[in-house]
Order: structure tokens, then C-alpha cells, then sequence
């Protein structure tokens, strides 16, 4: 008997957890929906809590380091405490709102390389080893946001890489402690002016944040620098029939005033993330609830985000998640 109880606080005989998801894919604003599945083990189990958790990988600066952590951004309690019978099995249902801000895994169907992004099932068993799960999730982009990305692919701009920095960018709300950048090879009409475009969308009930990052290329008596652009878009334009055209002017804006803005003292790089007053159509130089979800998204649910965990689990997941296909690869 007590070896038994020995076995059991390692998990052994304990029970187990099994989270279903009815469909793994989703888009910002929306829920995912599943029923989270425990089977009771060799002997009855007190169950403290079980929580769900959407985790991803971040790339975190310190000093003149960075590296790759796995960050919990979003956490739902799934149940209290009870008491589980021996074999007993049960389904518990759940309805997890997505963030707003919650970054695209995938494109077209594709995972956008660099990007990974799970729900974590935490089971907190008493006097024993706390039980596991993670599903994979893929996460689509809405309507205003696949008009610009397609945008981007129209004018020959080729997709590199995608990743998520902690920070917070200057002036721009954010609820989540991280921003995604997709990156782009420059396109060869603007070949000669940049060199690579890192796109960035922070995403609300209302609309979207766009924020472009622009390597410029040096000339023959000056270096090469960073410029930067934000431009605020409702979710209403996402009909708008000529985005290519409207992206052209953002790019071409962005890389035409540097000099004029620089010269009113805009643009200080600020710590944490991009540099520049927080206003609409601004470019300047520097570095580097419920709602209207639902219908924006061609569902019928739309829901804000929580809470912030912000807990790092170094351990959420095996691999990195990079081998899904590359979005606008040749």
C-alpha cells in the first residue's frame, strides 16, 4: 500500500488528461471550443484545479543577448477542486477566447516559419505529479489582415521569416507583453531604397495597428538605418477593393520622410520596442472585450481577451514547430 503511494505521487497509476479541441483552427477575437477528457487511476484523486493556457515561443532580449523562451499569454480556469473516482471517466466542455492580439501561425493554409502556438492543459492533482497536455494550434488571419498580406505578395514582396519580440511598442496599445513581426525580402521595385520590410499588426475589437519597419539602404556618404511607419485600419476596410495600392503609398511614405521627420526631432528610439510617437500615418526612424469579432471573422462569436500569465514553460514544447511549410516560399 504504500509503495502504491509512493508510485502514484510519481503519476504512476494517477490519472489522466486528454484535451480535445474541436477545431484546432482559429482567428483572432474568436474562442476555441473542446472538452478538456480525464480518465481516474488506480485509486481516487483529489483534483485541485485544471486550467487551459495558449502558449508560444518568444524571442527575448537581455543585454546584449537574446534568446528563445515559451510564454504562456492567456490562461482560462477550467474547473475547482473535486474528487475523481477510480477509472472514473469524465468530459468537461470549454469555450477560450482568443486575444485580439493573438499572432498568425498560418497563411493559405500554411504555417508561417518561425511561428508555433499551443493550448497547454494543466491538471493539479494533490500530493502527486501534476498532470500535462498541449494541442497544437493554428491561427488564421482576418479579413483586413489577409487583404494586406496579400497585398505585400502582389507587389513581389518575398515572405522570410516570422517571429514574436517581448516588448511593447511606442504609443500603440497592446495587452499581450509581446508583438509579431513578419518579415519580408524587399520587392524589386524598392530594391534600391530597402532592403527587407518587417510588418507588424496589433490587432483590437475596432481595427488594426499596422506598424512597418523598413531596412533602408545606405548611400554612397551615409549609412544605412531603420524607418518606421503605423497606420490605423478598421476592420470595415477590409473590403476596400485596392489594398495593393494603399500598401505601395505606405511603403513609399514610410521610406520618403525620413528626412523631413527627422529633422522635427521625431522618432527617438524608444526602449522595449519600435521608436516613434504613437499616431496615425506617422514614420520615423528608430529601431527595432466583447465586440464585433464574430462577424469580422465569418463566425459568430467574438470575444476579447484575459488576463496575462506570462509564465515561461520552458518545457511546452519539443522542436520549435518550424517544419509547417513556408508562407510565400519559391
Amino acid at each position: 500500500m504504500v509503495f502504491k503511494k509512493m508510485l502514484s505521487a510519481f503519476g504512476v497509476g494517477g490519472p489522466s488528461v486528454d484535451t480535445v479541441l474541436t477545431n484546432p483552427n482559429t482567428r483572432p477575437g474568436l474562442t476555441l471550443d473542446g472538452h478538456v477528457n480525464l480518465v481516474g487511476g488506480d485509486s481516487p484523486a483529489r483534483i485541485e484545479q485544471i486550467n487551459l493556457g495558449l502558449v508560444t515561443r518568444v524571442e527575448i532580449e537581455s543585454g546584449n543577448h537574446e534568446y528563445a523562451g515559451v510564454m504562456e499569454f492567456h490562461r482560462l480556469p477550467v474547473s475547482g477542486a473535486f474528487d475523481l473516482a477510480p477509472k472514473q471517466q469524465l468530459s468537461i466542455p470549454f469555450q477560450m477566447p482568443v486575444p485580439w492580439e493573438t499572432p498568425i501561425t498560418d497563411v493559405y493554409g500554411q504555417r508561417l516559419h518561425g511561428m508555433t502556438m499551443g493550448l497547454r492543459t494543466e491538471l493539479a492533482v494533490a500530493r502527486a505529479v501534476d498532470k500535462s497536455d498541449l494541442d497544437q494550434v493554428s491561427v488564421h488571419p482576418l479579413p483586413v489582415h489577409e487583404r494586406i498580406l496579400e497585398a505585400f505578395q502582389a507587389l513581389g514582396f518575398r515572405f522570410k521569416h516570422a517571429d514574436l519580440e517581448r516588448g511593447h511598442i511606442y504609443g500603440v496599445p497592446q495587452t499581450l507583453p509581446f508583438y509579431q513581426e513578419i518579415e519580408f525580402f524587399a520587392a524589386p521595385q524598392y530594391a534600391q531604397t530597402v532592403n527587407e520590410v518587417e510588418l507588424t499588426f496589433v490587432t483590437s475589437p475596432k481595427g488594426v495597428e499596422v506598424i512597418l519597419e523598413c531596412d533602408k539602404r545606405g548611400g554612397f556618404l551615409s549609412p544605412g538605418h531603420d524607418v518606421i511607419g503605423r497606420y490605423s485600419v478598421p476592420h470595415t476596410d477590409a473590403a476596400r477593393t485596392d489594398w495593393v495600392q494603399v500598401v505601395d503609398g505606405w511603403l513609399r511614405e514610410t521610406t520618403g520622410r525620413y528626412g523631413s521627420m527627422r529633422a522635427q526631432g521625431f522618432g527617438m528610439p524608444h526602449h522595449g520596442g519600435h521608436g516613434y510617437p504613437g499616431h496615425h500615418g506617422y514614420a520615423g526612424h528608430g529601431r527595432r472585450g466583447p465586440g464585433r469579432g464574430g462577424v469580422i471573422a465569418g463566425a459568430a462569436l467574438g470575444v476579447a481577451g484575459g488576463m496575462i500569465a506570462g509564465e515561461m514553460l520552458d518545457d511546452a514544447f519539443d522542436g520549435g514547430g518550424d517544419d509547417f511549410g513556408d508562407f510565400g516560399e519559391e
